[in-house]
């Protein structure tokens, strides 16, 4: 088997030297930058799952609390029937106290 040999750096032509330079700080600059974007795409992800969970939960408590909506009609009747009879004792009353001022 052949072995390829390296030419060191010093031995290399100026221009094909600082060629090698900066491709090489242009390699790292786009390591560093897949890196930083890998991390936030990371973070992203966590923070989505943990309001992911939030949201399950809210839903699952919005359900418990509207479990018992189907009495919201009875209730609002009873309401109804309470201020119904509360006008009618105000009316009563109204026209006894008038009669009483009045004697």
């Amino acid at each position: 088997m052949r072995e390829i040999a390296i030419a060191p750096l010093a031995a290399m032509p100026s221009t094909e030297q600082s060629l090698w330079i900066s491709v090489i700080i242009v390699g790292f600059v786009v390591v560093l930058a897949v890196a930083a974007l890998l991390s936030l795409l990371i973070m992203l992800v966590r923070r989505i799952d943990r309001r992911v969970v939030q949201v399950k939960s809210t839903l699952a408590a919005a359900a418990a609390n509207t479990a018992n909506a189907a009495l919201i009609p009875q209730v609002a009747d009873g309401v109804e029937a309470v201020l119904a009879e509360g006008l009618q004792h105000h009316l009563f009353l109204g026209r006894v106290l008038g009669k009483v001022k009045s004697s």
